[in-house]
């Protein structure tokens, strides 16, 4: 049974992500799932697994780029590309005492 939120079934969700958002996260993701802190973090809230398996498969599936040789270089330049349209966004405050 479909429930329906104004034409929205409930069913399928979709996020769009850059391609340079999507391997920057991809690599993310790989780095942290796993790990005590992050796993902690997650232990806090069982359910959200499934959502995290879910888009961290989907991007591992889908990106080419984690297969190239120049992976490394790839991913150096997505994050500086992503860096540069945050401006401030996200950098810790700067301590003027």
């Amino acid at each position: 049974m479909e429930a329906s939120l104004g034409g929205v079934t409930e069913d399928d969700f979709t996020i769009k992500l850059t391609r340079d958002q999507a391997l920057v996260l991809s690599d993310w993701l790989d780095r942290m799932i796993g790990t005590a802190e992050f796993d902690g973090l997650v232990a806090q809230d069982r359910a959200v697994w499934s959502p995290i398996y879910k888009v961290s498969g989907t991007l591992e599936t889908s990106l080419v780029e984690v297969f190239m040789p120049d992976y490394g270089a790839r991913l150096d330049a997505a994050r500086e590309r992503l860096l540069d349209t945050l401006g401030e966004v996200g950098r810790p405050p700067v301590d003027e005492s």
